[in-house]
């Protein structure tokens, strides 16, 4: 079972959904993303999604695009964040999802996985990369026994859902809304209901929803419908407050994925 894989299973025998937190690496500068990613982690996540800056987050609201801007700004590439990686794993054993659109792993090629796996990392998480063109990733990501953690979306297909679910390990990623990350989201939806139990009936691993989740009563509803909450542009708008009011936040949706 990978690092990952047991997170989730904790989560469950404590009788709750696991909570995943997405933050960006180098937001707002190296000092301050270690400082805030360790505070999250010890108040409470279950699985760190670390966000790979890059300059064309088309997935993204304003809030991940702002860090990500900020990040860049700080001098951020791909080995400084896994060098960041290998900082945050030398003081927490909270499993790392490395969470990055393809462009930034491709330039660093096959030595990807070894590279992300001496780091510390645990899984990969790539946003615009569909399984047909996703093999030279995949294969770097295997050959670093990295989980590849799947992302699924209201208009993926039946047939490429399929595609994704023969690839995924770990977790799969159930993006819960049509738009970016930070949009209004409805968890009490009868459309949000049926697609997390489509995604469940078709994935043998844990189901994480996410995207617009940003207070405990709304991780407290999708935590009665999947194994994990996403949570991600409310986390950086606390952070970028205080570094108290980010843990608080963790502390607050920590308690709310309790069943």
């Amino acid at each position: 079972m990978s690092s990952i894989s047991r997170a989730f299973a904790d989560a469950k025998a404590e009788g709750r959904a696991a909570l995943v937190g997405y933050l960006t690496a180098y937001d707002p500068d190296l000092p301050g993303s270690l400082e805030r990613i360790m505070a999250a982690c010890d108040a409470g996540l279950d699985v760190l999604e670390l966000g790979v800056p890059f300059s064309d987050p088309t997935a993204d609201g304003p809030d991940v695009q702002a860090a990500m801007l900020r990040a860049l700004a700080a001098g951020a590439t791909l080995p400084k964040v896994l060098d960041l990686a290998r900082a945050v794993r030398e003081r927490t054993d909270v499993p790392i999802v490395l969470f990055s659109y393809a462009n930034p792993l491709l330039q660093m090629g096959s030595r990807l996985g070894a590279a992300a796996k001496s780091s510390g990392v645990d899984g990969l998480l790539v946003v615009d990369c569909p399984p047909s063109h996703a093999a030279d990733l995949q294969e770097s990501s295997g050959a670093g026994r990295l989980d590849w953690v799947g992302l699924v979306a209201p208009t993926t297909t039946p047939e490429r859902m399929a595609e994704i679910a023969a690839v995924t390990s770990g977790f799969v990623y159930t993006v819960t809304l049509k738009g970016v990350t930070g949009a209004s989201l409805d968890v009490d939806s009868e459309a949000l209901e049926a697609q997390l139990s489509t995604v469940r009936e078709r994935f043998e691993v844990p189901v994480a929803a996410g995207f617009g989740v940003r207070t405990a009563k709304q991780a407290r509803v999708l935590a009665g419908k999947a194994d994990g909450v996403v949570v991600g542009s409310a986390l950086i708008q606390a952070g970028r407050e205080s570094v108290g009011a980010l843990a608080d936040l963790v502390r607050d949706l920590r308690a709310g994925v309790e069943r």
